[in-house]
């Protein structure tokens, strides 16, 4: 064979297997990762609810498969953009007349079947390879979204129980001292024994209500803990996690946790960006939309190019002949094959839009819902602090007043136990309104800060 016809085969199939240099550069309309690793180069979280979703989206399978997801977007990118929709393919074969190859005619034939893109085939399959890169980021972006949305539940819930058992720590301290005082009383015959018992009933009822509160928050814990996906660790002493260095560390097991911290107030301009879970079902939408364009274009296999040469003598001693073969090798089409690719785009259109406008209707009143809540919980805990406080107060005057002789024991009591219920009520207060607020941040699509 010519070293002529070698050449113009090798620079076929070169460049019938290379992209163009335009592919391989960046693409100015492909989608901007918006999540980067919780790991690498993020600024420190400013709450413990920050520092836990970081650590506990590093253990999800979305995020542990997220970079290789990538992967695969920009390799089916690039395959989008190549020359052929799949690699040319080299022939060879040799035809004689005889068995003794020394002897009569011989043809030897060498070339290349080049696959061929259908007329808007290629521009439609990069279409649909920058729809679905948009999309593998905005489901993980939603999927982000979830996974705070079961944090933030659990986190509240978490403090609201480790708050009653601060009160209720409180409380008992307050019957111990009060106990104290009456025993003491009654050994010096200033109050009755039953001035006594009713002084230890209210200690022992303060006792069972630490109880109670201290395993409703073990509880609350166990699930704060397994929503991060680190309950098994726990025991360990520690919670080991992607923590960005300088964030507050997870407490774990019967570690005190820092104080709640109340997520910041989102920005102004906040309502009027794109949710992440309507980002994620508009790509969606997308994406099928692209399929379905694309499969209006696949109406049958892709055509082939067969170039190639042949090299031929008709008996032994002639001169061998070297010829250029070039033929077209175009496939039947199949209306099922057709039908079946677009009925399938089209369903996954029809349901992305369908669960759009659920979506979209399910937020603007979740939205609507959360606000309303906020201000109602910042009405309620400025009331229970004003409550608080005046209960401290005639707790103040009464116990002075009981001291005296002033008072008796069953007013004292009734006051103690109005005290303590203001604290609770406050505390309990001050927690739902920084969970109103983190419901708020949720329902806008903020991720915990």
């Amino acid at each position: 064979m010519p070293r002529f016809s070698l050449f113009v085969l090798g620079l076929l199939a070169w460049s019938a297997c290379t992209p163009p240099v335009a592919a391989q550069a960046p693409d100015a309309g492909a989608p901007v990762a918006a999540l980067p690793p919780p790991s690498g180069g993020v600024a420190a979280p400013r709450s413990l609810l920050g520092a836990a979703f970081l650590q506990a989206w590093a253990l999800q399978p979305e995020a542990q498969s997220l970079a290789a997801r990538r992967d695969a977007v920009q390799a089916n990118r690039r395959i989008a953009r190549a020359w052929t929709p799949v690699p040319p393919a080299f022939e060879i074969s040799g035809r004689t007349a005889r068995t003794d190859l020394r002897r009569g005619g011989r043809e030897l034939d060498a070339g290349l079947a080049i696959p061929l893109w259908l007329p808007g085939e290629r521009g439609r399959s990069g279409a649909l390879a920058d729809a679905d890169a948009a999309t593998l980021e905005s489901a993980a972006a939603a999927a982000q979204l979830r996974l705070a949305a079961a944090l933030r539940s659990a986190y509240w819930a978490w403090q609201a129980a480790r708050a009653d058992t601060l009160t209720a720590q409180d409380q008992r301290a307050a019957a111990q001292a009060l106990a104290d005082d009456v025993a003491r009383r009654v050994r010096a015959g200033d109050l009755a024994r039953a001035d006594g018992h009713q002084a230890d009933g209210a200690l022992a009822a303060a006792e069972v209500a630490l109880a109670r509160a201290q395993g409703a928050e073990a509880g609350a814990q166990q699930q704060w803990l397994s929503a991060m996906g680190t309950a098994a660790l726990a025991g360990a002493g520690g919670v080991a996690g992607a923590v960005p260095p300088g964030g507050p560390t997870v407490p774990a097991g019967n570690a005190d946790p820092a104080p709640p911290a109340e997520e910041p107030e989102p920005p102004p301009d906040t309502a009027v960006l794109p949710h992440p879970a309507l980002r994620e079902w508009q790509d969606r939408a997308e994406a099928a939309r692209r399929a379905a364009e694309l499969a209006e274009v696949q109406r049958r296999g892709n055509p082939e190019l067969l170039v190639g040469t042949v090299r031929d003598r008709e008996a032994a001693g002639d001169t061998y002949r070297n010829s250029v073969a070039v033929g077209v090798r175009v496939p039947f089409g199949s209306d099922d094959r057709h039908a079946l690719r677009r009925a399938a785009a089209e369903a996954e259109l029809r349901e992305a839009e369908a669960v759009l406008v659920l979506e979209t209707q399910r937020i603007t009143a979740a939205r609507d819902a959360a606000r309303r809540r906020l201000d109602a919980a910042r009405s309620a805990a400025a009331a229970a602090e004003r409550r608080q406080r005046l209960a401290q107060e005639t707790r103040t005057f009464f116990d002075k007043s009981f001291r005296l002789g002033g008072t008796d024991l069953p007013m004292r009591l009734r006051i103690e136990r109005e005290a303590v219920e203001a604290e609770r009520g406050a505390a309990a207060a001050r927690i739902e309104q920084s969970a109103a607020l983190s419901a708020w941040r949720q329902a806008l699509g903020l991720l915990p800060d």
